[in-house]
């Protein structure tokens, strides 16, 4: 099992966890679509190269975001991510996979 939270924009949150959600992930026992989130400020700054969902080249940018945290099955925390990647607005998402231990 593993743990995957990411980071992403307030308003663009909702169709990035279906996306996860999609894969199966986020299931525990007979729930699914089970995560917890933080609301925080993110902050970045985009480098020559980037190509920005928000903000400039240059400038310091600061994002309402959500810390989105679930659980993930072994088989399915690779398609979880690329759900992730594709759905994700920010062309370099930040997250976050722990390996989780039964006990």
């Amino acid at each position: 099992m593993y743990k995957l939270a990411f980071f992403v924009p307030v308003g663009e949150a909702e169709p990035v966890k279906e996306a996860v959600f999609a894969t199966g992930a986020g299931r525990i026992g007979d729930y699914e679509a089970c995560c917890f989130q933080t609301r925080g400020l993110g902050q970045f700054r985009p480098l020559d190269g980037a190509n920005p969902h928000i903000g400039y080249v240059g400038d310091l940018e600061r994002v309402a975001e959500l810390k989105v945290e679930l659980v993930c099955r072994d088989d399915l925390i690779r398609d979880a991510i690329a759900a992730l990647k594709a759905a994700h607005p920010y062309e370099e998402p930040a997250y976050e996979v722990w390996r989780l231990e039964d006990i």
